[in-house]
């Protein structure tokens, strides 16, 4: 017997993909309700604002990144740091409208709010490139700042889609736009390596990029 999804959840889930795909502004309460199929009234009551319902997706994002933080197994390098990488590109992506739409959200928009969250993701990145440094897999003949490269690595991860809409004038993101992205770090990363290395992590990357690449807007 299949169990029944908490009325909240099929709230979140519905906000979440109307917020993507129509933006936050065009999206009302009523609409949301209408997905969900019911009344405005039982919606109201368990959100009774769009940025109550901005705020808990926020904080749902923040508590998945801090389950896998709490659930990491070490494996192998290559394999790690991709799925590192696919993970804030993933995370990004399903709640791509706080991003894009975040100027509407008005003055309390929880600036601020995930600095933790990010701490610990610059935290993991700069752990991977430390990894990568003590099994030798960097270019001997390169004398890399693992601080610099790992703050230029994430800028790329974390801030591709206001490089979307800023430079490029995108309105619509596809998943095709955050496979770009995924390349533009490789792009900074690969030639650091070593020949090998270089092959291992691409074949990381086209081995656990498979299932996130079926991802549906």
């Amino acid at each position: 017997m299949n169990k029944r999804v908490p009325t909240a959840e099929r709230i979140l889930a519905a906000s979440r993909r109307l917020f993507n795909r129509k933006g936050y502004a065009a999206t009302s309460l009523t609409e949301i309700a209408g997905a969900v199929g019911i009344s405005q009234g039982n919606l109201s009551y368990h959100f009774p604002t769009k940025r109550d319902l901005v705020t808990r997706l926020e904080q749902d994002a923040r508590q998945r990144a801090r389950a896998r933080w709490a659930s990491l197994q070490p494996g192998p390098v290559a394999d790690d740091y991709v799925k590192h990488l696919l993970f804030a590109m993933n995370l990004l992506w399903e709640n791509r409208f706080v991003f894009r739409d975040r100027s509407q959200f008005g003055e309390d928009n929880g600036a601020g709010q995930g600095d933790a969250e990010m701490a610990a993701d610059f935290a993991e990145l700069h752990g991977l490139l430390q990894r990568i440094e003590a099994e030798n897999m960097f270019r001997r003949d390169l004398e890399l700042d693992l601080e610099v490269l790992t703050r230029s690595l994430w800028i790329i991860s974390r801030y591709w889609m206001d490089h979307l809409h800023e430079y490029e004038g995108r309105e619509e993101i596809t998943w095709d736009d955050q496979e770009r992205g995924i390349q533009h770090h490789f792009a900074v990363l690969l030639p650091c390596l070593l020949a090998p290395a270089r092959k291992t992590f691409q074949d990381a990357l086209a081995r656990l990029s498979r299932s996130t690449s079926e991802l549906k807007p």
